[in-house]
C-alpha cells in the first residue's frame, strides 16, 4: 500500500485542500492529512479542533485517510508513517519558491524523501486559508471555499464572542 503525507496548517481546511485529498487518492493509496503548527503561522484554531475539523470534512473518504496531528521534525514523521512521499500545492510562484526551499531543506536531512506537487483545480487555485479566515473575521459568506462544517464552525465562533 502506499501512503503519501500531506503536511499543513489546515487553519482552515478549505475546498482546495479537499480537492488535493481527492486527487492525492488517485495516485496514492492512502493519505496522511499531518496537522502542524508553524511559528510563521497563527494558528487560530487550536490543533485538535483542526484535527476534528479535518476529520469531518475528510469523512467521504473512508478509512483511505488518516488526520493527525504532529510537532516533530516532517521528515521524521513522515517515516513513522512508513512512506516517504509528501504532497504540497503549488498555487502560485510565491508557493513553488517555498515548497521548493522546503523540498530541498528536506531533502537534505533525508535524501530518500520524495516531494509529489500538485496544481490546484481551477475552481481553488485562488483559495487559501488565511483569505477563508480574514472573510470569516469580517462576517463573509465563506460557503464558497469551504466545506459546510467548516461554514458551522466559524458561525459558532462568531456566536461566543
Amino acid at each position: 500500500m502506499t501512503t503519501v503525507v500531506y503536511p499543513g496548517s489546515f487553519n482552515p481546511i478549505t475546498n482546495g485542500h479537499t480537492d488535493l485529498v481527492r486527487r492525492a487518492l488517485k495516485l496514492f493509496d492512502h493519505v496522511v492529512v499531518a496537522i502542524g503548527t508553524s511559528a510563521h503561522k497563527d494558528p487560530a484554531v487550536h490543533l485538535a479542533e483542526r484535527v476534528e475539523l479535518c476529520r469531518e470534512v475528510l469523512s467521504e473518504f473512508g478509512d483511505r485517510i488518516e488526520v493527525e496531528g504532529f510537532n516533530t521534525l516532517l521528515v521524521d514523521y513522515v517515516h513513522t508513517k512508513g512512506t516517504t512521499f509528501i504532497l504540497r500545492g503549488l498555487r502560485t510562484m510565491a508557493d513553488f519558491e517555498y515548497e521548493f526551499q522546503m523540498a530541498e531543506m528536506n531533502r537534505s536531512m533525508d535524501d530518500s524523501i520524495e516531494y509529489v506537487f500538485l496544481p490546484p483545480s481551477l475552481e481553488s487555485s485562488m483559495v487559501s486559508s488565511s483569505l477563508v479566515r480574514e472573510i470569516a473575521a469580517l462576517h463573509g459568506d465563506i460557503s464558497r471555499f469551504v466545506h459546510p462544517a467548516v461554514v458551522d464552525y466559524y458561525r459558532k465562533l462568531r456566536g461566543s464572542s
